[in-house]
């Protein structure tokens, strides 16, 4: 069954939604340029009230290896998500962290070369806009991807007959710039039962 990421979380409220409707992970953002950027510590403190089944996924764009590495020896995250130009040789370099890592790709065109790594998130170009890139580029197994950009209740479905491992949701669940509990709800149930 596709699984669910809430992605974008920052309040002790937010914390309590996700324990509440159980997403199979969510995501600190740790990409100070963004408008959902959490401090490492701010994420230990939420971690510490997350429910032990939802893994946490640290989101970092060109960040310096020891600040991933702090993250996931504090025991912050479970998984680690590339979201900028990081190259194959950085990759390997954090693989003695031995926590999954996920390289998100911007999607505009066509993408013919992968590197290598755990799982690949595909975004829209314009990451974090709430709009999703041409699903018709997607032409390969998706079993090992998270999928990401401008995924709502409208095209959910379209989104899971795609079979992506995992649905990658942050803008879709906000209201006024927060996360909002009945969008989380509905788009969950979405995925699991609809």
């Amino acid at each position: 069954m596709t699984k669910i990421k809430i992605c974008g979380i920052k309040t002790k409220q937010d914390i309590d939604i996700v324990n509440a409707y159980l997403p199979d992970f969510i995501g600190f953002v740790f990409v100070p340029a963004s408008k959902r950027y959490v401090t490492s510590s701010q994420a230990k403190d939420l971690k510490q009230n997350l429910k032990k089944e939802i893994k946490a996924v640290g989101v970092f764009q060109n960040a310096d290896k020891k600040t991933i590495a702090q993250a996931v020896n504090l025991g912050i995250i479970d998984v680690i998500q590339l979201h900028g130009e990081e190259d194959q040789e950085y990759i390997d370099s954090i693989r003695s962290l031995k926590c999954p890592i996920i390289k998100a790709y911007k999607i505009k065109d066509k993408v013919s070369v992968f590197l290598k790594s755990d799982y690949m998130l595909l975004d829209n170009y314009k990451g974090g806009s709430g709009q999703s890139f041409d699903w018709s580029l997607i032409d390969f197994d998706m079993s090992n991807v998270f999928l990401a950009g401008g995924i709502d209740i409208s095209n959910i479905q379209k989104a899971k007959a795609l079979k992506p491992y995992c649905i990658d949701i942050s803008s879709f669940v906000e209201t006024n710039g927060k996360k909002d509990e009945i969008k989380i709800k509905e788009i969950i149930k979405a995925v699991r039962n609809g």
